[in-house]
């Protein structure tokens, strides 16, 4: 048996101000973005470069709720661990672009890892796993 997560739903503000921040700063790819008429919305999923399975789906808040969820989906904690065979290149790239890091490098045991933030604050860990 195989099986895989093949979205993580992301609740966004607009789904354009997302894409800006994640294929135009992050460098993720546009996989689909269609319009889904019947619900006034549309299906917006992204892809860290190279990715192969892992997907993000920008999900437009559609109630007050989940508004309040934009940015703070896991109280606080890091929501998404984005792995990179290049960790000094993707940090760089990230800084100069302008992205936030609220925790800078360190090395752990698992590898060498850094916590920015996406436009809306939702932290994420950039990390290159330790070669086993």
């Amino acid at each position: 048996m195989k099986q895989a997560l093949g979205l993580v739903s992301l609740v966004v503000r607009d789904y354009d101000e997302a894409l800006a921040f994640y294929v135009g700063i992050l460098g993720f790819t546009l996989v689909e973005d269609s319009f889904v008429p019947e619900q006034n919305k549309r299906w917006v999923v992204v892809s860290p470069p190279g990715a192969t399975e892992s997907r993000l789906l920008l999900a437009r808040a559609s109630n007050p709720e989940q508004a309040s969820r934009i940015g703070n989906q896991t109280g606080g904690r890091v929501f998404l661990f984005l792995y990179t065979d290049d960790f000094a290149r993707d940090y760089e790239r990230y800084k100069a672009r302008g992205v936030e890091f609220v925790r800078e490098p360190k090395q752990e045991p698992y590898g060498t890892v850094a916590v920015f933030k996406d436009l809306y604050g939702t932290l994420w860990d950039l990390v290159e796993p330790r070669q086993r």
